[in-house]
């Protein structure tokens, strides 16, 4: 696996493979890598010949006070998890040459509505800041497809509608959550939780997993749903940052009548922020 931090580099190196008749896959990341990431890697393996993956912690997706510069730099280690995962090549670029122009002048991509609640409402311009990126980078490496975690749930569908309303000729394949034995979905910021948070955090995933059994026996009273769950999370000792059960593609608040149905949760466990959701496709 080759190690690419300029533009100029990954061009050749992408269209030395494309001209070998090769399809494209990519794998954007932030690096810190855990388990999940390397099945993103593995799906886009199975899907294309030659993959990308990329490292770059993009300054324009943090906020004031956010953990830009605590979040994890692991270079070393992360190569080692893309070589085994079946990653062709990584690109790995700094913030100058992602923004050569500095980031104040950079032409910003915002996705309306879609980015404007959950996550959106708690971190203005975030969304943006992603749209932005991802926009650079399917254009630096110009592939066939793309592999998004489904634990980003929100950042998956901003994505989509980015890709569809600018009419981009990529294919967006969303992976299922990878989570560990007790249910947490596998995440970045795990590593800052202690070990006695570590063990109460998995409470999240058994309640989204108990509004799901319910709405799965006809329960459509959402907001009880949503009220009992709230009590049941911050009693465990997590600040509530929101908990919504959501129309699956648009993600406005879902009706009685909705068969694609989301449940997504956000909570800080200390300082952490973590996030979560589950998907349900519901027979009529």
């Amino acid at each position: 696996m080759n190690t690419v931090k300029t533009l100029r580099e990954l061009r050749a190196a992408v269209t030395h493979a494309r001209n070998a008749g090769k399809r494209i896959g990519f794998v954007p990341t932030m690096g810190n890598l855990h388990a999940g990431h390397a099945t993103l890697v593995t799906r886009a393996a199975e899907q294309a010949d030659f993959v990308v993956a990329s490292i770059f912690v993009n300054p324009l997706q943090f906020g004031a006070g956010e953990d830009l510069d605590k979040y994890p730099r692991t270079l070393a280690a992360d190569q080692e998890k893309l070589l085994v995962a079946g990653c062709n090549l990584l690109f790995a670029p700094t913030v100058d040459e992602m923004y050569p122009d500095g980031m104040t002048v950079q032409t910003r991509v915002s996705v309306p509505q879609l980015s404007e609640g959950l996550c959106g409402a708690s971190r203005p311009g975030h969304f943006e800041g992603v749209a932005t990126v991802v926009s650079k980078l399917f254009n630096m490496v110009q592939p066939d497809l793309a592999v998004f975690g489904q634990k980003d749930y929100q950042q998956l569908a901003v994505i989509r509608a980015m890709v569809r309303d600018l009419n981009m000729p990529i294919q967006i394949i969303g992976e299922p959550t990878v989570r560990a034995e007790d249910g947490l979905a596998l995440s970045s910021r795990n590593g800052y939780l202690t070990e006695e948070q570590r063990a109460i955090a998995p409470v999240l995933y058994r309640s989204l997993r108990h509004i799901a059994a319910a709405i799965d026996n006809g329960d459509r009273d959402f907001a009880k749903l949503r009220a009992e769950q709230v009590q049941h999370i911050e009693a465990a000792g997590l600040r509530m940052d929101y908990l919504e059960v959501c129309q699956g593609q648009h993600l406005r608040p879902a009706t009685a009548e909705d068969r694609d149905v989301v449940i997504l949760v956000a909570a800080y466990l200390g300082a952490t922020r973590l996030i979560d959701n589950l998907h349900l496709n519901l027979s009529a």
